[in-house]
């Protein structure tokens, strides 16, 4: 008996093996299984989600491993790796490393699928590019160290974190945006005083534009 798991469809396929087969036919006839099971599989996925998600193969437990080498009675498992893991994984993180002083800055945490605003606890639609970014206008000052809770930043701290753990299956960024519709960000960027703090202590010559650029983790497939 042979069980392929194939994220994210879920599904436990369960092959019974003709014991009158010798143990290298039976371990044939499995391998050939798995393979159109990934394929198909592969199919589902990239035509649901827009891109095919990198999966990792696992023969009798072992990592990597060769379908043809899994024993007659042995198990092959792909795991598929969505990028709505690694949205959930950095929604997490933002939420646990922002200040806690008042909650704003923590319920400002943005989602955007190729520039749409989206519930990242809801449906995640498929798109060529995500972006977390945040709403509030001090949301820079946070991303300097002037939070004494996180010295180091939010943003960049969390895209780093994220890059090491999913690494080889997203790409993960960070940079600086504007806000997808402005907001109060644009409003505090348009100011007189904003302006006039942007040209005194960062001398830059469009301060208008340069105020509105918020810390940002870009996400996107890897192949993509």
């Amino acid at each position: 008996m042979l069980t392929v798991r194939v994220q994210p469809i879920d599904a436990d396929i369960l092959v019974v093996v003709n014991d009158n087969l010798s143990p290298a036919a039976q371990s044939a006839a499995l391998a050939a299984f798995a393979r159109q099971t990934a394929k198909d599989a592969d199919a589902l996925n990239q035509k649901a989600l827009g891109y095919l998600p990198p999966r990792k193969t696992f023969v009798d437990s072992v990592e990597g491993g060769s379908e043809d080498r899994v024993r007659p009675r042995g198990q092959v498992v792909y795991e598929y790796t969505l990028l709505l893991d690694v949205l959930a994984f950095i929604d997490q993180t933002l939420i646990e490393h922002s200040p806690v002083k008042s909650g704003r800055y923590s319920r400002s945490h943005e989602l955007f699928a190729d520039g749409n605003h989206v519930d990242p606890e809801g449906e995640i639609p498929p798109a060529a590019e995500y972006v977390f970014i945040n709403a509030q206008p001090y949301a820079r000052k946070v991303e300097k160290g002037e939070s004494p809770q996180f010295p180091n930043g939010v943003y960049e701290a969390t895209a780093a974190l994220a890059a090491s753990r999913f690494g080889n299956m997203a790409k993960v960024a960070f940079e600086y945006r504007p806000l997808p519709g402005g907001g109060d960000v644009a409003d505090w960027a348009a100011s007189p005083h904003a302006a006039k703090h942007a040209r005194r202590h960062h001398r830059v010559s469009n301060p208008g534009e340069w105020l509105k650029r918020q810390p940002a983790i870009i996400v996107t497939a890897t192949g993509q």
